[in-house]
């Protein structure tokens, strides 16, 4: 199962009509953001992080080129930087909604994004239902009569057995069946 973080836009607010808006991000490692870092940063709109994941990528390539390190050993830290890249994409995301003022409303489990979705609004729908003023609910009046209070169409006695002493399907004790 997946874990996943629900975040709201805070300035329109977490009500029924933001819910279009609301963001799932899955923890774990992103094979996209390994593979193709530049292009994911850019579908997510990751703007920052990809200004500075370009910075670091260039700093280590120009660093270890000046240093003398051969080609092999450039390629293998910019395989494990991707690698990293693929472990800390869902941080970054998390971290760039965070400074545009996205609050993180909800953590979900589930097996796959849309179960997650179903899951969340579940629940959210219900906790707003409670929140406002739920017209299910009605005041009946008063409370349910009981046995203990004069005057109620109760009578003390338990209701009589049936004839026979059988209550079910049965017609006697021991029939075949």
């Amino acid at each position: 199962m997946r874990v996943y973080t629900v975040h709201a836009p805070v300035a329109n607010g977490a009500d029924l009509a933001a819910a279009d808006k609301f963001v799932f991000v899955r923890d774990g490692f992103h094979f996209w953001a390994a593979a193709a870092t530049v292009i994911w940063l850019l579908w997510h709109r990751l703007w920052l992080v990809l200004i500075g994941w370009i910075a670091l990528t260039l700093a280590i390539n120009f660093g270890l080129g000046a240093l003398g390190a051969s080609r092999g050993t450039i390629l293998t830290v910019d395989f494990l930087v991707a690698i990293l890249m693929g472990f800390e994409a869902a941080s970054l995301r998390r971290w760039t909604l965070s400074r545009r003022k996205w609050r993180q409303v909800d953590i979900v489990v589930a097996d796959d994004i849309e179960a997650a979705e179903r899951r969340f609004f579940d629940r959210w729908t219900a906790r707003q239902r409670g929140l406002s003023n739920d017209q299910s609910a009605v005041d009946r009046g008063g409370p349910p009569p009981t046995r203990n209070v004069p005057g109620q169409p109760f009578s003390k006695a338990p209701p009589p057995l049936p004839q026979g002493g059988i209550i079910g399907l049965f017609p006697e004790a021991g029939a075949p069946r």
